[in-house]
């Protein structure tokens, strides 16, 4: 620009030298501001599409980072009930080894327990009720004392006292063993 202006400086009069300068700066100047508008103009939009894409990014990252935590959560929650069920099954097997009952067992002889107790309640009560009966026969004169030979009690009834003794002793060794058990758990169980 500098030598188109010196080659018109050489072929112009001095006036028309500084009316083409003037002309040359007022173009540079009008140039410079129609820049300075577009660069404005654009800047918006551009600050615009930049918000619109870093949107657009936060939104997928999140979404990415949902399904990394949910897949972890999956993996955590899967490994925590492996490890649950490893240490119930170690603990079962000590506890069977130190001989000690578990619940269930507990629970089997309890019921076992309550089921002899009211086979031995009906069998006395079976028994009550046969006494009272051979009591309340009227009483015959009384003659001389015969002496007889010591009666055999009928079959039926020596079964009944031979069933409520093994009753009796039964439902006493269930005792003891459950007592025994609950001492093994408290000495065992902190």
């Amino acid at each position: 620009m500098a030598k188109k202006l010196k080659a018109l400086a050489g072929s112009v009069t001095d006036n028309q030298l500084t009316s083409t300068i003037k002309e040359s700066t007022q173009q540079i100047w009008l140039a410079g501001l129609g820049a300075y508008a577009k660069a404005q103009e654009e800047g918006g939009k551009i600050f615009e599409a930049l918000v619109q894409e870093g949107e657009a990014l936060q939104a997928k990252t999140r979404q990415s980072a949902d399904e990394k935590i949910a897949a972890v959560t999956d993996k955590t929650a899967n490994t925590w009930g492996r490890l649950e069920q490893v240490f119930e099954d170690r603990v079962a097997r000590a506890v069977a080894s130190l001989g000690i009952p578990t619940r269930k067992d507990i629970d089997k002889l309890s019921k076992r327990m309550a089921e002899l107790t009211e086979v031995v309640q009906q069998l006395l009560d079976a028994q009550d009720e046969e006494t009272p009966a051979a009591e309340a026969k009227p009483a015959a004169p009384k003659k001389a004392p015969v002496k007889k030979a010591p009666v055999k009690k009928a079959p039926i009834a020596q079964v009944k006292e031979e069933v409520v003794e093994q009753a009796a002793d039964l439902l006493t060794a269930a005792e003891d063993a459950v007592k025994e058990v609950k001492a093994k758990a408290e000495s065992v169980l902190p």
